[in-house]
């Protein structure tokens, strides 16, 4: 990445303000500055927001409490996992039956391209295998033939925003190589420098 590479979201108060709150809380207190991106998987996403992963003033991790969760905002089919979407990490299924998020690990939505078939025969597939997925109504199936995303992430996980500006920076970040026995980290760390928010 080049320290001149730049990524503007637009938030969803309105949709999740729990989560929107608590991440605009944590971005004006400067927790994100320094964090890395800890977590990239091509085709799928990355992730961010692990205080053990600061690499710009480490002991500034101490500052922060992060031994909380946020209560699930999902609002599906309106809100999905469309490409460059912001969304909030949590813990597995078994450890958080509500889907509750944490406190500050976030990911951003790159996943892959589908045809509209395509699409159908993943829906097919899930409920041959009973698998708990949100069936999608007609403008999630068609917003994912336009535009790509993660269909397997939705009903799970809340949205709390989208990349407007600088998905050719979420691009060359989900192509960076990792070390795929190391919970998939980037071999060369990606620094966030600086995030703020703009009204």
């Amino acid at each position: 990445m080049e320290n001149g590479d730049i990524m503007k979201a637009e938030l969803y108060p309105q949709v999740a303000p729990n989560t929107v709150n608590n991440f605009i809380s944590l971005v004006n207190k400067g927790f994100y500055d320094g964090l890395i991106f800890h977590r990239v998987i091509k085709n799928f996403m990355v992730q961010a927001g692990d205080p053990a992963t600061r690499k710009v003033d480490p002991l500034k991790k101490e500052v922060f409490d992060t031994a909380y969760a946020v209560p699930a905002e999902i609002r599906y089919p309106k809100y999905y996992h469309k490409r460059g979407q912001l969304c909030a990490a949590r813990e597995g299924d078994e450890e958080n039956p509500k889907f509750a998020s944490a406190p500050c690990d976030f990911y951003i939505t790159w996943g892959r391209n589908f045809s509209r078939r395509q699409i159908e025969y993943l829906i097919e597939k899930e409920a041959r295998e009973e698998k708990a997925y949100v069936l999608p109504n007609k403008q999630v199936i068609d917003g994912y033939v336009k535009y790509g995303g993660v269909p397997h992430l939705d009903g799970g996980y809340t949205v709390l925003g989208e990349v407007l500006e600088g998905m050719d920076v979420v691009d060359k970040i989900q192509n960076v190589a990792t070390d795929k026995g190391n919970n998939d980290r980037p071999l060369e760390d990606i620094i966030i420098l600086k995030a703020s928010v703009v009204r």
